[in-house]
């Protein structure tokens, strides 16, 4: 059975999320990827394994070493999926923003 790995399960881990900002600054290689976490190399490897699959970053076998690039195409497919969930609750709070000015100059008179 080929299950394949969510990409939201993906980023909602925190070593996975900080993978990603480090890489998006630089593309890097598994090692230096690893020196930033206190972590073994093989949990570092398996979260960039994961990351890979889910196509969040690809890697590029350059001789010996392989570099993670990040994929700017899936980080924008999940931005725009996220984007009208992040307008709806921009609308809700703004609202209530105006309940409670309304509120307070209600308290003030």
């Amino acid at each position: 059975m080929n299950l394949r790995r969510d990409v939201f399960q993906a980023i909602a881990d925190p070593t996975r999320r900080s993978i990603l900002m480090l890489v998006a600054a630089q593309s890097m290689t598994a090692g230096a990827i690893a020196s930033n976490f206190d972590t073994a190399r093989p949990t570092v490897s398996k979260h960039l394994q994961i990351l890979t699959e889910c196509e969040l970053l690809r890697s590029e076998q350059n001789g010996r070493e392989i570099i993670y690039h990040l994929n700017p195409n899936k980080m924008k497919e999940i931005a725009n999926f996220i984007e009208p969930f992040r307008q709806m609750w921009d609308e809700k709070f703004n609202k209530l923003e105006e309940v409670m000015k309304a509120y307070q100059n209600l308290k003030k008179e």
